[in-house]
């Protein structure tokens, strides 16, 4: 798996407090890792700061899954 994939399992862990078996490219915040809004906001601020990027909010709303948020990372990274 990719480092940026790695980064971001780390930022899901500690933000949900869930087991990093649970994650995959396909898996997804809201279905399978019972994130609410709160969480997702922390998720994308995790992601901002790890990664020094700034996800607009139009932008955040498609990042549904693991697999979102990597492909999004990986085409904005600085």
């Amino acid at each position: 798996m990719s480092e940026v994939f790695e980064k971001v399992k780390a930022i899901i862990v500690d933000v949900l407090k869930v087991d990093e078996n649970e994650i995959e490219m396909d898996t997804r915040f809201i279905e399978d890792l019972k994130a609410d809004s709160m969480d997702q906001f922390f998720l994308i601020d995790g992601f901002s700061e790890k990664f020094d990027l700034d996800i607009p909010d139009e932008s955040a709303r498609q990042i549904k899954s693991v697999g979102d948020a990597v492909q999004y990372i990986e085409q904005n990274i600085k």
